[in-house]
């Protein structure tokens, strides 16, 4: 090769360096200003009002300041927690009205709280969608929760029938198995010392509701699955720390500590539950008659044309091994925190009982579907404590919402559900104060027909584990207040935070007396 040649070579080269850096520097600069810059604009012309937006960042370095600060001062029970949990949201909301924006990194987050407004972006799914997973996450769960279109539609079909009464009854039994563990080891606990004894009801919560999702979807104890739910508790924790800084681009593919121990967790986790999917898969193979658990009904799907694939089975698995334990553990503690709180609904609940089931009866479908004191209080309970504090949209076009509104595409929508839940303007002024009487005449009247009350979402991707979660909270409170009163201890500290659904951060000691 000539030196003219090779000459030409090198200047081709260097175009195609000095292209492809302008081609990547000009993306990033894009993403990183000129879009949210353009956003901003777009959002000022509809008349909202928001937060200024801050190079690459947005308001993620602030709220996790506030987050901070917000920890380290100590509330009461009868506090408002909202400013503990999501201080940012709630500090655009005051400054910029009840639809306004903020930005999660470079993407601007358009806060929705009015019911008209809430229940449009919800009944209509396909215009906005729930936002991509980011790639952290889908190390932690996927499935039927956050896929979309025809996927979605699929699994949703398949999953359904799990969810139907006829098999919620057939499932009771099973709630009362692992329910009646746990009250027999907390009977030992206060034996122990007489007859009342203090007791940190959270992880002893965590494992009942552990076993019953072991019990219903894979027919096996709690023992067995006891690993994955380590493991899962752990990679939500680690979750949580990555998508703190999910923002800077590329930094999840650095073998960072945390990065690099997520990936084995996820590995770990694919792996024990393919093999218990496999093992179930030869006794179908070999004539055994699929079982009436989750496991059963989506392996007997893979039967048809239209069924899952065994990965397919695995994220759902995942799924509902997180939303099913963690909802109800959630609720059962927040629950509980409260009736020791409130001394007359505990003993209210504990005497409706009492009629409906008697003192040592076995709690069945129908008598727990009869317990309407209870039903209100599980509901306000709901209400305060909901466990996903906050719902996600996207809008991948330019989408009207309201009569006269037009959002970006590209922008998302936040809802924020514990701030609607606490809306003095939809629920009263007492909107703070736990008060189930106010639930007496169903959801509709305490409501007002209105779309402000989310815990387990709304529309057509409502939670189909719904009636799952309040039928097993039922069981598990019939039996602990049939044997125990119980009462806040002076060692309890009130901190709800946020490890993907809503946790007491220190747990939550209780003095139990037996009855």
């Amino acid at each position: 090769m000539s030196k003219t040649e090779i000459s030409k070579v090198a200047v081709a080269a260097a175009i195609l360096v000095v292209t492809t850096v302008a081609v990547l520097i000009w993306k990033g600069l894009n993403l990183a200003w000129l879009r949210p810059k353009k956003h901003e604009a777009y959002l000022k012309r509809q008349g909202l009002s928001g937060t200024p937006f801050t190079f690459l960042v947005g308001d993620a370095l602030k709220e996790a300041s506030m987050v901070d600060q917000a920890k380290s001062r100590p509330i009461s029970l009868t506090d408002d927690y909202t400013p503990r949990v999501m201080p940012m949201i709630l500090q655009t909301v005051k400054d910029h009205g009840k639809t306004s924006y903020m930005w999660l990194g470079p993407a601007a987050s358009v806060i929705v709280t009015k019911p008209e407004h809430i229940k449009e972006v919800l009944n209509r799914n396909y215009d906005f969608p729930k936002p991509p997973m980011h790639p952290i996450v889908e190390l932690f769960a996927s499935g039927v929760a956050v896929y979309e279109g025809e996927k979605w539609s699929k699994h949703r079909k398949i999953i359904n029938p799990s969810f139907h009464l006829e098999k919620l009854k057939i499932m009771i039994p099973a709630f009362y198995e692992s329910c009646i563990e746990m009250i027999s080891k907390w009977e030992s606990l206060v034996s122990e010392q007489g007859s009342s004894n203090e007791i940190d009801v959270w992880p002893y919560l965590q494992d009942v509701t552990s076993d019953v999702i072991s019990r219903t979807a894979f027919g096996s104890s709690y023992e067995e699955g006891k690993r994955i739910f380590e493991l899962q508790e752990e990679q939500g924790q680690r979750v949580l720390k990555a998508l703190k800084l999910a923002f800077i681009p590329g930094l999840r593919f650095l073998p960072t500590k945390n990065n690099m121990r997520m990936k084995q967790i996820d590995k770990e986790v694919r792996s024990r539950l393919g093999d218990t999917i496999k093992k179930r898969q030869r006794a179908m193979e070999a004539g055994e008659a699929p079982k009436n658990d989750l496991l059963g009904i989506l392996l007997e799907s893979n039967y048809g044309d239209h069924g899952m694939s065994t990965k397919d089975v695995v994220e759902e698995c995942r799924l509902f091994h997180f939303a099913g334990q963690e909802t109800t553990a959630d609720l059962l503690v927040w629950t509980m925190i409260m009736l020791s709180h409130h001394k007359k609904w505990q003993d209210q609940a504990r005497e409706e009982i009492l009629q409906v089931i008697g003192e040592n009866n076995k709690p069945n479908f129908d008598a727990l579907s009869r317990l309407k004191i209870m039903s209100m209080i599980l509901n306000e309970v709901l209400r305060l404590y909901p466990p996903g504090i906050l719902l996600g949209r996207t809008i991948e076009k330019e989408t009207k919402l309201g009569e006269d509104m037009t959002l970006p595409g590209g922008a998302q929508v936040v809802i924020p559900v514990l701030m609607v839940h606490r809306d003095p303007e939809l629920w009263g002024e007492d909107v703070h104060e736990f008060k189930p009487e106010r639930f007496a005449d169903g959801i509709s009247k305490a409501t007002k027909n209105q779309v402000s009350f989310l815990p387990f979402g709304w529309g057509p991707r409502f939670c189909p584990g719904q009636n799952f979660a309040l039928m097993e909270a039922k069981m598990a409170l019939v039996l602990i207040l049939r044997k125990f009163s119980f009462e806040l201890s002076p060692s309890y500290t009130h901190a709800p935070h946020t490890v993907l659904t809503l946790h007491p951060q220190f747990g939550a000691p209780l003095i139990f007396h037996m009855l």
